[in-house]
Parts: structure tokens; C-alpha cells; sequence
């Protein structure tokens, strides 16, 4: 049985404020815009992905769609390239 914390009105000795450091909730919400769509894939995929959320406690619908979004990210190429400098040293 555990023992039980005796409370007592004494002194706690030297305190200090902490600042929040928490961040807001609206900074917690990483909400973006979302575009339904339907798609048909093989009943393989589905009852993987359906697997894994179960182990994970997430929904599979939401592993396909972080699926995607990092390989579109992966893909994605930049709007521009850095320069190499090469064609300012080329017209010197």
C-alpha cells in the first residue's frame, strides 16, 4: 500500500516564475488546405496501410496522405536553380 503525502502549511523555500514556453494552440494545428479525391487502389495497399494505422493508432487515410505529401516534396522541383556562376565568368 503506498504511503500518503502529508501536507503541511511550512515554508517551500526560495521560488522562481517560469515563462511559458508552451506554444499557443492555434500553433499546434498544422492544418492545410485539402482537396478530396477519389481513387481506386488495389485492395493490397488499402489492407496494408489499414494494418499499419491499427498498430500505430492512426488512420490509414492518413498515412497515404502523408505518403504523398512527402514524395511530392521529395519531387518537387524549385521554382529557380542557384547560380553557378559560370555564365558571368563565361562573358568576362
Amino acid at each position: 500500500m503506498k504511503t500518503k503525502i502529508k501536507y503541511t502549511d511550512e515554508p517551500m523555500g526560495r521560488l522562481r516564475v517560469v515563462d511559458d514556453f508552451l506554444p499557443k494552440p492555434e500553433e499546434l494545428v498544422f492544418k492545410e488546405d485539402n482537396v478530396k479525391v477519389t481513387i481506386a487502389l488495389s485492395k493490397s495497399s488499402v489492407d496494408f496501410f489499414k494494418t499499419e494505422a491499427k498498430k500505430h493508432h492512426t488512420s490509414y487515410q492518413v498515412m497515404i496522405r502523408r505518403l504523398v505529401d512527402l514524395y511530392a516534396s521529395r519531387h518537387t522541383k524549385p521554382l529557380t536553380t542557384p547560380s553557378t556562376g559560370r555564365a558571368k565568368a563565361a562573358r568576362r
